[in-house]
This record gives structure tokens, C-alpha cells and sequence, in this order.
């Protein structure tokens, strides 16, 4: 195994990008779009969401029903669900710095993590008829996760001691974890936060608007889309039918912006646009359909953060 920093930090790249790729493979799969049948969907779905540890029955809640069912709508899409200003204000100074951080332009994967990762899959169990098999899912996975750290530091004790015992599953799954959550949570954010995307009210929301307008379509270099991505940033088709396949989104893209030429976002990705997105994007105006910088929330002091009993 390598040991030099040149050679350990570019392999915790590329693993990172392998489990963010795997992970979009098993996010078609879950969606039913990656094969013609909905069993091995499912199957194929769990196993290469594994080495990111999503469970793949809470996530089809949270991201296939939820956000999909109701994107960029007010109250409902929690997934970089922005604040108010009225929200903003009534944050104690911890809140405050947290939101700086996801919100500036290291903070992406800080965000997925917490908010996604943790809060709305791992942390939360439905209610009805989806909670046993959620839980059910969350033991089977978890209990193949330990054994995986287990054996890894055993290994490690094994070869090196107590300090390998602790550093090899760190370098081998901690490290590349992170950095697929930087990844994935940075692909998510631009998708749908950009100072030239809505969010919608309840009551102006409508599907059209939250599928057609309130995400975008991406030119990224062939080989990274063709390695890691499989056209996930070709957003707009699919979010008008999750069902179409990673290899027909280009061509259904075509015909959505034929048909709706004025509505249609197509933009190339870059870094520059991103830092624009994390410059402007902080708060947000539902009333008046607009992002805005924190200084809107101005002129009052940060609650007092409650004192543990």
C-alpha cells in the first residue's frame, strides 16, 4: 500500500471520484432508470450506494419523492433549501457560522453530510409503512460497514501496530468518504443554487417550474462525465422524468430546449460560476423571487446561544 504523501493524496482523489461515480450509478439504479428491471434496480441500486453509505430505501424517500417530487418549493425541498432573512435573524451565533461555512464556496460537502448524509437519512426514520424497511436497511448496512472497519483494523494492527490499526481504515474509506461528500455535495449545489435559479413559494410553485426552470444543463469535459459522472450535470431532462436512462439525457435535452428554447438553462460548469453562486447566494427572498447577500440580514444581533443546563 502506498505510504508517501504523492502517491496517497492522488489515490484519495480517485477514490473519491470512484465512490462519487458508483454513487450516481446507484442513484439511476434507484430511480429505476438504470435497468429494465425494478428488482435488480433496487439490488444493483444498494450495492454501489454501499461504499458511500447511503441507504438506498431512505434515500428513495428523501431524494427520489421528496426532492424530486418538489423541487426548489418552499417548505418542501429540504436539499439546499435556503433561509430567510426573518430565518436568518433568528439564529444564535453557532447557527450563524455554520450556515456561513456550508454556504461559502469549501462548504458543500460540510452541507451533504450534515444535512443529507445525516439529518434526513441516517437520523430520521419515516413513519408508515417505509420504517421497516429503513430500519431494516440501516442495521444490514451498518453491520457491513463495521465488519469492513473491523477486519481493515485488524489488518492494520496486525502489520503495523496500534497506530496502522487506526490510520488504515482513515486512508483507505474515512478519507475518500469525505472527499466523495465534497463532491457530490458540490454537484448538487450546482444544480440548483445559482443567482439565475428560483426557489418558489408554496403557492407559486408548479411542477413546470420546479423541473424546468429551477435546474440547469452543464458542458463538462467528456472524459470526466464518461469516468465519473455519466451525465448527472444533463440535469434538466432529468428532473422532467427520472426515468430516462444516463445515456439518453443528452438527446432528451436537445428536445426540451428545442421545445422550450427561452426557459431551458444550458450553461458550460466552471469554477468561476460556482464562486459566483457562493458570492451571491446566501439568503433568500421567496416573496420577491431573489437571492440575497447576508448584509440584507443586518442591524440584528445574533440570539444568544442557550447555556447547557
Amino acid at each position: 500500500m502506498a505510504t508517501s504523501w504523492w502517491a496517497i493524496v492522488p489515490l484519495w482523489v480517485a477514490g473519491g471520484l470512484a465512490v462519487s461515480g458508483l454513487f450516481v450509478l446507484g442513484h439511476d439504479a434507484s430511480h429505476g432508470a438504470l435497468l429494465s428491471s425494478q428488482k435488480i434496480n433496487r439490488i444493483v441500486a444498494q450495492i454501489t450506494m454501499g461504499p458511500s453509505i447511503h441507504v438506498e430505501s431512505a434515500w428513495d424517500l428523501g431524494h427520489n419523492r421528496i426532492h424530486h417530487g418538489y423541487t426548489t418549493r418552499e417548505g418542501f425541498d429540504f436539499v439546499w433549501h435556503p433561509a430567510t432573512v426573518e430565518q436568518y435573524r433568528t439564529y444564535n451565533a453557532i447557527q450563524r457560522l455554520q450556515h456561513r461555512v456550508e454556504w461559502s464556496w469549501v462548504g458543500s460537502g460540510v452541507y451533504f453530510l450534515r444535512t443529507v448524509w445525516w439529518e434526513k437519512m441516517w437520523r430520521y426514520n419515516p413513519e408508515g409503512k417505509r420504517r421497516a424497511a429503513v430500519v431494516r436497511d440501516k442495521i444490514t448496512l451498518g453491520i457491513g460497514i463495521a465488519i469492513v472497519l473491523a477486519v481493515t483494523a485488524t489488518i492494520g494492527a496486525l502489520t503495523g501496530g496500534a497506530v496502522a490499526a487506526v490510520w488504515l481504515p482513515i486512508k483507505l474509506f474515512v478519507v475518500p468518504f469525505i472527499l466523495f461528500g465534497q463532491i457530490i455535495g458540490w454537484t448538487v449545489y450546482v444544480h440548483h443554487v445559482s443567482p439565475d435559479i428560483r426557489w418558489w413559494s408554496k403557492k407559486e410553485w408548479s411542477q413546470y417550474k420546479g423541473q424546468m426552470e429551477s435546474t440547469t444543463i452543464m458542458k463538462t469535459p467528456r472524459l470526466v462525465n464518461w469516468l465519473w459522472f455519466h451525465n448527472i450535470f444533463v440535469h434538466v431532462p432529468h428532473h422532467v422524468d427520472v426515468r430516462i436512462p444516463f445515456h439518453q439525457l443528452p438527446a432528451a435535452a436537445n428536445a426540451i430546449e428545442a421545445a422550450y428554447p427561452e426557459t431551458v438553462r444550458r450553461i458550460r460548469l466552471s469554477f468561476r460560476e460556482f464562486l459566483r453562486s457562493t458570492k451571491n447566494c446566501k439568503l433568500y427572498d421567496f416573496e420577491a423571487g431573489t437571492w440575497l447577500p447576508y448584509s440584507a440580514a443586518q442591524g440584528a444581533p445574533a440570539p444568544s446561544a442557550p447555556v447547557a443546563a
